[in-house]
């Protein structure tokens, strides 16, 4: 999701937890934002671009970017896949009928 928010441009922490609310749903807490930010910029995925007054916007790296299109492949199969398959399922049965 950090990924995904940070696809549109840079953000601080604060901007990331309302875009992601906002995309998906998702309320992110402090603690588990900033963790994820850590691990994200530990493998290289996100970069600081320096403080700006209180705040700390991050943005994509190269391989942030590819790793979010890999991840995108992956999941519009998964989505592909179970779309296939409620199509092909009878309505009955998937209501719990005979």
């Amino acid at each position: 999701m950090i990924l995904t928010s940070l696809a549109s441009g840079p953000k601080h922490g604060y901007a990331l937890m309302q875009d992601i609310e906002g995309f998906a749903a998702v309320r992110l807490g402090p603690g588990s934002l900033y963790g994820a930010i850590g691990r994200l910029e530990e493998r290289g995925l996100i970069e600081p671009l320096g403080a700006v007054t209180r705040t700390r916007p991050y943005q994509l790296t190269i391989a942030g970017r590819e790793a979010l299109e890999a991840t995108l492949v992956g999941l519009r199969s998964v989505v592909n896949e179970a779309t296939a398959r409620l199509e092909r399922a009878p309505r009955a049965a998937l209501a719990g009928g005979c």
